[in-house]
């Protein structure tokens, strides 16, 4: 047996290390707050921080288990310029099955860099999205889109729309068009007819997705993603974006659709399968004067974007290279990447950037041979591969 002095000094080493443990876990802070009691009980609060400094001005904690789930700013055209915090809540809300005991949108002013509670208006469903609408506040409360205006007392119903299929997550608007996605029916466009005061639907997607985000690239133009990990980019007809601009006749052409479906359907330009859950995308620049890009993030952490090649000979550049690196690397799993690419749609107008990144750690042979079929040298691969990069960084 081993002398009681090894036996004990080798605790004495276990015993420090367990203490430097505790102490490096000390500063570790919990990202999530303490488990719920039950079904339905929710914690939730109202913010308001101050972007220069990070500190926090205001501070609205929601009782009664109601929860906070959509937030926007909306000017109202009755009220002049001054900006309203416009919040979306429910309360006791259940996910599964789904059930509540009361929806309410909330309206607070600011004054003060405080925020002020005006009046807040019962809703029937869970108000999901909210957005401005030239001058009005649009909300999708279930399945229905309702237009409202600022009132003294709560907000005024103006408009409606009750033909959405499931629940409206998300909604956009520009001019006199509203980009409203849905959470099992992908994207849907829908034109604003002052004269009427209605909301029609003329465009919808031809295959259902389960939408988490989407933004607006133009007019006719949407980028979205849904829960299954797939980017796509959906694009109205030029054509048929003539014809709702400029109706004629008596009949217009979005009145009448197919087993009620919208009349027009919306062209996929663009589909990748970036294989996690997309949580958020937007169009921007990473840098100043950098290209605009589709960035995305998803819900493990990453960041991702998507950079539309300047020339056609840019685009054939990047197919070809993604060709001749599916032949010479072999992914980890084993797997064919255009298979996973591919995984729910078959890919279409986008090349994966990782893949031909790879392109450096090949073989000096391999390279060359690649090169020689782009008729370049694997110099200005490289240099091309790096100009692209900057591109966006």
């Amino acid at each position: 047996p081993p002398p009681p002095g090894a036996a004990g000094g080798g605790g004495g080493e276990e015993d420090e290390g367990e203490e430097e443990e505790e102490e490096d876990m000390s500063h570790v802070q919990s990202i999530r707050g303490p488990m719920p009691p039950a079904d339905g009980k929710w914690a939730s609060c109202i913010r308001l921080v101050d972007p220069k400094n990070e500190e926090t001005l205001e501070l609205v904690e929601l009782d009664n288990g109601e929860a906070a789930l959509s937030i926007c700013t909306c000017v109202f055209h009755s009220r002049g310029g001054e900006a309203f915090v416009i919040v979306g809540t429910a309360r006791n809300m259940t996910l599964h099955p789904r059930s509540h005991q009361g929806c309410f949108v909330r309206v607070y002013r600011l004054l003060d860099q405080r925020l002020q509670l005006l009046h807040k208006t019962e809703v029937e469903e869970v108000p999901l999205a909210l957005a401005e609408f030239q001058g009005r506040l649009l909300v999708g409360i279930g399945r229905t889109l309702r237009i409202y205006d600022l009132g003294k007392h709560k907000l005024l119903r103006k408009a409606e729309n009750r033909s959405f299929p499931n629940m409206i997550t998300s909604v956009r608007a520009m001019g006199d068009r509203i980009y409203v996605a849905d959470i099992m029916e992908s994207v849907t466009m829908v034109k604003y007819r002052r004269a009427e005061n209605s909301m029609v639907v003329f465009a919808d997607d031809q295959s259902p997705r389960t939408m988490t985000c989407f933004c607006l690239l133009d007019y006719d133009t949407v980028a979205g993603a849904d829960k299954f990990g797939n980017v796509f980019v959906l694009r109205l007809p030029a054509s048929v974006s003539d014809d709702i601009d400029n109706p004629t006749g008596s009949r217009l052409l979005w009145d009448t659709g197919l087993l009620n479906g919208a009349a027009n359907k919306l062209d996929c330009l663009v589909q990748f399968h970036v294989g996690e859950t997309v949580t958020s995308i937007h169009r921007t620049a990473l840098v100043p004067g950098g290209a605009e890009a589709i960035v995305y993030v998803t819900i493990t952490g990453s960041v991702g974007a998507f950079l539309p090649s300047q020339t056609k000979e840019d685009k054939d550049f990047f197919t070809h290279l993604e060709m001749h690196m599916r032949q010479e690397f072999d992914p980890l799993t084993g797997r064919d990447h255009m298979s996973f690419r591919s995984y729910f749609f078959p890919v279409k107008e986008a090349a994966d950037g990782e893949l031909c990144e790879l392109f450096s750690s090949l073989p000096f042979a391999a390279q060359e041979n690649i090169a020689t079929d782009l008729d370049r040298t694997p110099g200005e691969v490289l240099k091309k591969l790096e100009d692209t990069r900057n591109r966006l960084l």
